[in-house]
C-alpha cells in the first residue's frame, strides 16, 4: 500500500463551507469584501441565456438523488449518499436481508468529502472546514452511533487513509507535530486511541511516501532530498534497518505500489517505473536484492501505473493492470477477472466499465458503466451466478440519444509534438455548422490530462451548441516523461502554444466559428484562460478564470505549509524566482503585469477559502482590470473553496457562465 502524494501533480476540486458567523462581518471575510458583483449584476448576466433548451444547467450540476454505492465486506450491507430537500448528501446503510435502512452519517455545514467502510460494523468519512483542506477522519458506527473525530486536531490534514483488514485499526499521514511535513499514526477507529509509528523530522530532507504491508507495518519510505532528489528506503527484515536501494532526480518515477502478497519473496513488491524508459511501466520488483524480476507490462504510447490485486480470498492473485489511452483501458489478467471482463464486455460493448466495490469474497461486485454520453449507471453483478442487475442510474434525466459525441483529436505542436486532446461536438458541428467553441485548459498543469468520459461541463455547453476544445499539451501527464518535461519552465508560453494549435485544427476541421472562441478554466486552466486572453488577445471573444493564478510571484508566497518541502521542485516546473532571467520571464507570463493586452470581456469566479490559490490571485486581476475600465464580473462564494462543490453554488456558477458565453458569443 504506497502514500504516494505528488502534491503538484494533482488537480484537486475541493469543497466546503465556512463557518456562518464569519459571513455576517465583513471584516472576518477573506479577500477584499468590497469586490464581488451584486446578485442584481450576476441576474442580469445569467438572462443572457436566452432559448428553449430541452436540458437546464440543474439536469447537469444538481447530485444525483443517491451515489457513491458500496458493499460491506461482509456482503450484508449497501451504503451510499442520498440527498435530502435541503440539498445535504447523508449516507445510509441498507441491510440486504431485511430492508432496513438507516441513516449513518448526517451532513451538516461540512460536505462529507469520502466515505467508506472500514470493517462489518464501522464506516469512515471525511471532512474539511469551508473548502480549507485541513482534513478531519470521523468513525460512526452503521446505525451513527459512536461517532469519533478521529483526528481532532486544529490546522491539521489528514492526507492517507489505511484501514488495516481483519483489526479496529487504521493508519493515516498528516501534518500534525509540524505543518510542512506528514507522519504515520495508527488509531484505532472504536476507541480513538493514537500511536505515532515514525517521526519525520528533517524539513529539508521530509519522508514524503511511506510504503506498508497488509498487515499495517512500515516496510519502507521515499525521502525527498533539498527538494529535488527522492531516495527510497526499504526496510531489511532480518536487521530491521531501512537501507537506501533508489536515489533518482524527481521527475523520474520508481513508485512502490503494492506488496506482491501472493509471492513467498516477502521482498517481492509491484513497482511503477520510468527510470530506463520514457513510458512509466510496472515491473516486479526485488527490493532486498534491488533488482527487476520481470516486467509486469508496458505500453509504447501511454503510461501505465495501475494495478487490481485480489484479497486473501483469492490469495492476492493480480487481477488486472489498467491505464489511460484515448480512453480507458483495461487488461485483464487472472482467470477470475478474465470472465468478468468478457461477461462485462459482451453485455456492454464499447462504454467504459469497472469495479467499484466489492465484499472480501468477491460474491457481490459494483460495477459502474459510463461513456462520453452516459454519466454513470450502477449495477451489481454476481459471481456466483454470473448475472448482472440494474441497480441505480445516476442521472436518468440526462438521454444519452441526446447527449454530444466527445471525440479523441490528435495533431502536430508548431515545433513537431504530437499533442493529443478531446473535442466535443455538438450535433449542429456534425450536421456541417461552424459552432461557437469553448477552449478548456485542464489544471494542474503538470501531471494532469483530460479524459475522455462523461463530463457535465461539455455536455452543457454542447446543449447550447457549442463545441469544448480539451488539449493535453506538453507537462500534461500520462504519455511519458519526455512530453511531460518539455513543459517544464513552458508555462503560459509552450503549453499555450499547444492549446492555441489545438484551435487552429479544430476551425481547419471547419466545426469552429473562428470569431466565436472562447476560453474557459480552473486552477492552471484559469491561469491560461488570462494567458489566452494576453498572448492571442485576437483569437478569444471572452474568456472565464476559475480560482486561477494571475501573479506567479504572490502564488509562491502564498503556498500553505505543507507545499514548501516542493518549492524547489516547483522551481524547476515553473519558474526559478531567484534567478534574475527566469523572474524576468515569470513576469512576463504572469497576467496581473500584462493586463493592458487583454481586450476581451473576462469573467472572474474565486472560493474565498482557497488554500492553493489564494483569493489574492483573482483580487489582483479584477483590481488591475476594473482600474483600467474594464467591468468584469467577480463571482465569490464564502463557503468553497478551490472549486465549488455545494450544489446551489455550482448551479449559479453554470448559470453565470452560461450568460457570459451568450452574451459574448452574440454581440
Amino acid at each position: 500500500m504506497n502514500l504516494n502524494h505528488n502534491i503538484f501533480g494533482t488537480a484537486l476540486i475541493v469543497l466546503s463551507t465556512i463557518m456562518t458567523n464569519a459571513q455576517s462581518s465583513t471584516a472576518k471575510l477573506p479577500g477584499d469584501p468590497t469586490l464581488p458583483s451584486s446578485k442584481a449584476n450576476l441576474e442580469k448576466l445569467i438572462s443572457y441565456d436566452k432559448g428553449n433548451f430541452k436540458y437546464k444547467v440543474e439536469d447537469y450540476f444538481a447530485r444525483p438523488k443517491a451515489s457513491a454505492f458500496k458493499i460491506s465486506p461482509d456482503g450484508k450491507y449497501l451504503s451510499y449518499k442520498e440527498k435530502d430537500q435541503e440539498k445535504k448528501n447523508h449516507v445510509y446503510v441498507k441491510d440486504l436481508s431485511t430492508g432496513k435502512i438507516t441513516k449513518a452519517i448526517v451532513e451538516k455545514d461540512d460536505l462529507i468529502r469520502n466515505y467508506g467502510w472500514l470493517n462489518k460494523k464501522r464506516l469512515f468519512y471525511t471532512q474539511d472546514r469551508g473548502g480549507n483542506e485541513n482534513i478531519h477522519l470521523y468513525a460512526t458506527d452503521t446505525d451513527g452511533g459512536n461517532q469519533k473525530d478521529l483526528t481532532p486536531f486544529d490546522g491539521v490534514k489528514v492526507q492517507a487513509i489505511i484501514p488495516i483488514k481483519d483489526t479496529d485499526f487504521v493508519v493515516v499521514t498528516m501534518n500534525k507535530n509540524n505543518k510542512q511535513i506528514f507522519e504515520p499514526f495508527k488509531i484505532n477507529f472504536v476507541t480513538g486511541e493514537m500511536t505515532q509509528l515514525y517521526e519525520n523530522k528533517d524539513v529539508n530532507s521530509p519522508i514524503d511516501d511511506y510504503l506498508f504491508d497488509k498487515d499495517g507495518n512500515l516496510r519502507g519510505y521515499s525521502v525527498l532530498e533539498n527538494g529535488l532528489t527522492t531516495k527510497t528506503y526499504y526496510k531489511d527484515l532480518q536487521t530491521g534497518k531501512f537501507n537506501l536501494i533508489k536515489s533518482a532526480d524527481w521527475s523520474d518515477t520508481f513508485s512502490i505500489i503494492e506488496f506482491n502478497e501472493n509471492s513467498k519473496n516477502k521482498d517481492e513488491a509491484y513497482v511503477v517505473t520510468n527510470l530506463d524508459s520514457d513510458k512509466a511501466r510496472i515491473v516486479l520488483y526485488d527490493l532486498k536484492k534491488n533488482t527487476v524480476i520481470k516486467e509486469v507490462y508496458s505500453n509504447p504510447v501511454y503510461d501505465v501505473s495501475s494495478i487490481s490485486t485480489a484479497g486473501k480470498n483469492r490469495n492476492y492473485e493480480l487481477d488486472y493492470i489498467s491505464y489511460e489511452g484515448t480512453k480507458g483501458e483495461t487488461v485483464p489478467v487472472s482467470t477470475f477477472y478474465k470472465e468478468i471482463h468478457d461477461k462485462l464486455k459482451s453485455q456492454f460493448g464499447d462504454k467504459e466499465f469497472g469495479i467499484v466495490s466489492s465484499d472480501d469474497n468477491n460474491d457481490k461486485l459494483l460495477v459502474v458503466v459510463g461513456s462520453d454520453k452516459l454519466y454513470g449507471t450502477y449495477y451489481e453483478y454476481d459471481t456466483k451466478t454470473k448475472q448482472t442487475k440494474l441497480l441505480y442510474n445516476l442521472m436518468p434525466q440526462l438521454k444519452e440519444e441526446d447527449m454530444a459525441e466527445m471525440r479523441p483529436i490528435e495533431f502536430k505542436s508548431r515545433d513537431g509534438l504530437t499533442i493529443h486532446g478531446y473535442i466535443t461536438l455538438p450535433k449542429a458541428a456534425l450536421e456541417g455548422k461552424k459552432v461557437p467553441l469553448i477552449v478548456n485548459p485542464h489544471g494542474g498543469p503538470q501531471g494532469i490530462r483530460d479524459s475522455w468520459g462523461f463530463n457535465p461541463e461539455t455536455q452543457l455547453f454542447a446543449s447550447r451548441g457549442y463545441a469544448t476544445l480539451q488539449v493535453n499539451f506538453r507537462i500534461s501527464g500520462g504519455y511519458g516523461k519526455s512530453f511531460q518535461k518539455a513543459g517544464y519552465k513552458q508555462i503560459g508560453r509552450k503549453a499555450m502554444d499547444d492549446v492555441e494549435d489545438g484551435v487552429k485544427y479544430a476551425i481547419e476541421q471547419g466545426w469552429v466559428d473562428k470569431d466565436k472562441v472562447a476560453i474557459y478554466g480552473g486552477s492552471h486552466g484559469g491561469y491560461a484562460t488570462l494567458m489566452g486572453l494576453i498572448k492571442t488577445p485576437d483569437l478569444y471573444a471572452c474568456g472565464v478564470d476559475y480560482v486561477g493564478v494571475s501573479n506567479i510571484f504572490t502564488f509562491f508566497d502564498s503556498f500553505p505549509e505543507y507545499w514548501k518541502p516542493y518549492k524547489e521542485m516547483v522551481k524547476q516546473i515553473w519558474y526559478d524566482l531567484d534567478n534574475p532571467e527566469e523572474a524576468k520571464i515569470a513576469k512576463e507570463v504572469s497576467p496581473v503585469f500584462q493586463i493592458d493586452k487583454i481586450k476581451k470581456p473576462l469573467f472572474v469566479v474565486q472560493g474565498a477559502n482557497d488554500p492553493r490559490v489564494n483569493i489574492n490571485e483573482s483580487d489582483q486581476i479584477v483590481k488591475a482590470m476594473r482600474a483600467k475600465g474594464f467591468e468584469v464580473p467577480y463571482l465569490v462564494k464564502y463557503d468553497e473553496g478551490h472549486g465549488f462543490g455545494k450544489e446551489p453554488n455550482r448551479i449559479e456558477l453554470y448559470k453565470s457562465m452560461l450568460g457570459f458565453f451568450a452574451e459574448n458569443f452574440n454581440k
